[in-house]
This record gives C-alpha cells, sequence and structure tokens, in this order.
C-alpha cells in the first residue's frame, strides 16, 4: 500500500513552511475544535441553575455531563473507521452539523429529558472533531514541524477549561442558562458555512466495511467502563440503584471481547480500533503517560474546586479566578513547548514535566483548613506547567511514531483512553476523598466540618501523589521518532498479538 502524505514525504531536516491551504485548514480546525470543548466546559457551571429552572433532582442533573461523557466513550472508537472510509471536509461538515444541531435543541428545549438528547447529539459531533484534528494535523505537518503545530492543538485542550466556567459566568450573570447556547450556536453556524467552503480534503478514503459486532462490543465496553468509573465517587457517598463494580465489570467483559475482536479483523485490515498501534513502543510510553496525566488532571479539577467552596468558603467566580492563571499560562506555552520539541526532542520536556506534576501533588497534601489562596493559585499554576511540558511532546511523539495509514486508528485510540482516563481520575479522587472524610467520624460527607473534609481532601491528593510517581520513570522512555517505528511491511509480516 503506497501513502503520499506530506507528513511522510517531508525531509527531516529543517522546518518547512506550510501553504496557505494548510495553514486555513489547520486554523478552522482548531477553531472548531476549541468551540465544541469550550461548550463543555460551559455546561458544568450551569448545572445547578437548569436543575432549579426544570426542577429535577441532582441525580437526574448529573446526566447532562455523563450522558456527554458516555456518548463520547461510544462514538469515538468509531472514528477511526470512519475517518479511513469518508474523507477531511464531510468529516467535518457532519461534526459540526451535528453540534450545531444539538446545540439549537438544547437552546429551545423544553423539557430536562430533551435537554439531555440535545446532549448526545452534541456529543456525537465533539467526538468526531478531535480525532479528525489531530489525524489532519499528522497528514498536512511534516514531521520536523509537528511540535510547533501540535503546541498549537494544545491550546485548544487547556484554555477551553481555563475559560469555559468564566465565560458561562459572564452569561449567567446577564441572562439564563439558554443563553449559553444561544451564544454557541452564531460560532458554530459560522464554523460550518466556513469549513464547507474552504475545509481541503487531506485523507486517502478506502472502503473500509464497517464491522458491526465490533461497533456492538465497543458500545458496551466504553459506556460500561466510564459508567462505572463514574458511579464510585456518588456510591462513596450514598446508596445506588446499581452497585458501580457491575457495569464496570460488564464493560470490562465487553472490552476484552471487543480486543479479541479486533485481532482476528486486523489481519484483513478491517479492524474498527487497529491495535497494532501498540506495537510502537514509543506509542505505548507516550499514551500511559497521557493518561496518568489525565487521571491527575481530571482529579484536580474536580477536588479543588470542592476544596476551596466547601473547606476556604469561596464563592464560584473566586474559583473560576484561582484556574484561570494556570490554564491560560498552559494555553499559552503550547506552542513554546511544541518549538523546543521539534529542536530537542521529548526527554528534556517530559522529564521535567512529570517531575513537576508529581511535586506540585505531594505539595498539596498538605493542605488545611487555612491554607493561602495565594499558595493554591501557585500550585495550580505549577501543574499547569508540568503538564503544558507533558501533553505537546506526547501526542507529538506517540502519535508520530506511527506510519500514516493508522494515523486515524491512534487519535481515536488516544481519545478514547483520555475519556476512560478521565473518568478514572474524578472516580478516583471522589472515592478517596470520600472515603478520608468519613474515617474523621462524618456520617455523611455532605454535612461534613471543614476540618473534617479537609483530611478527605488530602487523602485524595495522596492518591494522585502516588499516581504521579509514574510518569518519572517512564519519562525517560520517550524518544522523538525520526520516522515512524512501524512500517507497513512490518505490520504485515507480523501476527497479530494482544496488548
Amino acid at each position: 500500500m503506497t501513502h503520499n502524505s506530506p507528513a511522510a514525504a517531508a525531509p527531516q531536516s529543517g522546518v518547512e513552511p506550510l501553504s496557505a491551504q494548510t495553514r486555513l485548514a489547520l486554523v478552522l480546525l482548531l477553531a472548531a475544535a476549541f468551540v465544541v470543548f469550550l461548550n463543555e466546559t460551559t455546561m458544568s457551571v450551569a448545572i445547578p441553575e437548569i436543575m432549579d429552572d426544570l426542577e429535577v433532582t441532582p441525580a437526574l442533573g448529573q446526566w447532562l455531563t455523563t450522558a456527554f461523557a458516555l456518548t463520547m466513550a461510544v462514538v469515538i472508537p468509531i472514528t477511526g473507521w470512519l475517518l479511513q472510509r469518508l474523507n477531511t471536509r464531510p468529516v467535518f461538515i457532519l461534526a459540526m452539523v451535528l453540534f450545531t444541531a444539538g446545540t439549537l435543541l438544547a437552546a429551545v428545549a423544553p423539557t430536562f429529558g430533551l435537554l439531555v438528547a440535545a446532549r448526545v447529539v452534541q456529543a456525537v459531533g465533539t467526538a468526531a472533531m478531535m480525532p479528525l484534528m489531530m489525524t489532519s494535523v499528522l497528514s498536512l505537518v511534516p514531521m520536523n514541524s509537528r511540535g510547533r503545530i501540535m503546541g498549537r492543538v494544545s491550546i485548544v485542550m487547556s484554555m477551553a477549561p481555563a475559560i469555559g466556567p468564566m465565560v458561562a459566568g459572564l452569561i449567567l450573570a446577564v441572562t439564563t442558562w439558554r443563553g449559553i447556547f444561544w451564544v454557541m450556536l452564531p460560532i458554530a453556524l459560522v464554523m460550518l458555512a466556513v469549513g464547507i467552503a474552504r475545509v481541503p480534503n487531506v485523507s486517502e478514503p478506502r472502503a473500509v466495511p464497517v464491522d458491526v459486532l465490533s461497533v456492538i462490543l465497543s458500545a458496551f465496553a466504553f459506556s460500561g467502563i466510564v459508567y462505572g468509573l463514574s458511579s464510585f465517587g456518588e456510591a462513596a457517598e450514598s446508596e445506588v440503584a446499581v452497585a458501580p463494580w457491575i457495569p464496570l465489570a460488564i464493560g470490562l467483559a465487553f472490552l476484552a471481547a471487543f480486543i479479541t475482536r479486533q485481532i482476528v479483523l486486523q489481519r484483513a485490515d478491517r479492524a474498527l480500533l487497529d491495535l497494532r498501534t501498540f506495537r510502537s513502543r514509543t506509542f505505548t510510553v507516550s499514551i500511559s503517560m497521557l493518561a496518568i496525566a489525565t487521571v491527575a488532571l481530571f482529579g484536580m479539577v474536580i477536588v479543588l474546586p470542592i476544596y476551596t467552596a466547601r473547606v476556604l468558603g469561596l464563592e464560584a467566580v473566586q474559583t473560576g479566578l484561582i484556574l484561570l492563571p494556570g490554564g491560560l499560562l498552559m494555553g499559552l506555552m503550547g506552542p513554546i513547548v511544541g518549538r523546543h520539541y521539534d529542536r530537542v526532542g521529548p526527554r528534556p520536556l517530559v522529564i521535567p514535566g512529570g517531575i513537576i506534576v508529581s511535586v506540585v501533588f505531594w505539595a498539596l497534601t498538605l493542605i488545611s483548613t487555612d491554607t493561602p489562596v495565594g499558595l493554591l493559585v501557585a500550585a495550580h499554576v505549577a501543574l499547569s506547567v508540568g503538564l503544558a511540558l507533558l501533553f505537546t511532546p506526547l501526542f507529538t511523539s506517540g502519535l508520530g511514531a506511527l506510519p500514516p495509514h493508522l494515523y486515524s486508528h491512534g487519535s481515536a485510540t488516544v481519545m478514547t483512553i483520555q475519556q476512560v482516563a478521565g473518568a478514572a481520575g474524578a472516580a478516583l479522587f471522589i472515592t478517596f476523598l470520600t472515603i478520608g472524610t468519613i474515617a474523621t467520624g462524618a456520617a455523611d460527607p455532605n454535612l461534613a466540618t471543614p476540618e473534617e473534609l479537609a483530611i478527605g481532601v488530602r487523602l485524595a491528593f495522596v492518591t494522585g501523589a502516588i499516581v504521579s510517581l509514574a510518569l518519572i520513570p517512564a519519562a525517560f522512555l520517550v524518544q522523538k521518532p525520526a520516522q515512524p517505528e512501524l512500517t507497513d511491511a512490518e505490520l504485515e509480516a507480523r501476527a497479530p498479538a494482544p496488548h
């Protein structure tokens, strides 16, 4: 099989200027991805007002985020096949049409059930956008310039969570929660119109049949795992209708069946999610480190606001201001880290990045009821610096180690693992926060005193600190691929094996 993508053909010395068409395509893809991820981060702030307006309980209200995450987990594995079967522009149009339709439906939804359905439609569009952006970057950008462009991708991944809560707060200050969707709608329409006219087709579609059994197995596998992990925190606080280990066990069983099915289909190059990506050591190490970093990030994002609100007594807007400098800095560092990656490779970046992340978590194990806000800001800024040093090099090294025809599978695999890791991080931190709080003698964590809750928060950060230690030795194993580590001939010659 012959692959003529620019990334595969580019020389490996010097930095090639990108064509005007390539730059435009990347700008459009980055902007669209930013919009869909900004939508997700603004929603978390609006949930309490939505629950009051539509008169639903917290148990129902959480489905606005849970349904979104479950849909992402189910749809993302399918994008690996979709990006092989369709060209770039049709996938972009499909993603933005679904996102726009979901946004409009959410803005006018008269009932909570329709609002959840709208969020599911939005999630389908969002799930297709990130793998599309990653695959397009790999196809359009030469190997020796990818760090610089991946640095800009990191802006999307870090700036949206940083400014999303602030944007939502400003909108909610002047209008209702529906205003968030009405603000997003014209932006999405503009992105859709410009994309239809200007996004180029850069992929090489192939008539790859979809394996329906793989789709079914992946849907049960990843939705079960994400739902089970997401339920552990709730189960630690109160009784739930279904014990979290049940959907988790079901999900893991279906995952084992899904992996077995993909190994069989790989022999005919028909896998829904080609697991031969894990034959690359750099890909495997990089994605493992990304998963650990995502666990740490999502755990921090969910625990720190609880600490600031219920231990320090701060308002939501104050918490947003605490998180804002770090998030903005992480985004601003993306292009700088990317340029350094192109010059020096990943290790001089990911080794100090892993150390910084671990040091911050160990420092957070010392917080108390009177920790100064300035120290929290400094800790979050330092954590953001560490994560910025990790994300861009790991994405670039991991995906760059794959041959071109596995780009779409690699991108989908990364996004799927991030969804699962995010759910695992939130579940892990909340579970240990609850365990630590109950261990103080508090009968109900929701009624715990600030002193009791602070102990639970410290235990959650101890858990994060222990997990973060794995980043340091793994960082020494990451390397910059001068070319894909696996060629098509090697993949065809080697018998598939499970990973």
